[in-house]
C-alpha cells in the first residue's frame, strides 16, 4: 500500500521520501486532502537495456539504403 503524505510534509522531508521510493515503496502526495501525485521507483524491477543484444541474429540487406523504385515512391505519395 502506498504511503500518503501532504505537500507540506513532502517539502519538509523530501530526502526521506525519496529514500522510501528508491527502496521500492510508492508515495502519494496530497494537497488539501486530495491526491495529486504519485512517486514510484524509477527502476521498478526492470533490467537495463544492453546494446547489441541482436548482433549476428539480424541481417541488413546490402541494398538497404538504395533509392526506392518509382512505383514504391508513388504508392507512398498517393500518386498513380
Amino acid at each position: 500500500m502506498a504511503h500518503v503524505v501532504n505537500i507540506h510534509e513532502a517539502k519538509t522531508h523530501l530526502s526521506r521520501i525519496v529514500e522510501e521510493v528508491a527502496a521500492g515503496r510508492e508515495v502519494i502526495i496530497a494537497k488539501a486532502g486530495r491526491r495529486v501525485a504519485k512517486l514510484v521507483p524509477l527502476e521498478a524491477g526492470g533490467r537495463p537495456k544492453k546494446l547489441g543484444g541482436l548482433k549476428g541474429r539480424i541481417k541488413v540487406p546490402d541494398d538497404f539504403n538504395a533509392p526506392l523504385d518509382d512505383r514504391v515512391v508513388a504508392a507512398f505519395e498517393g500518386t498513380p
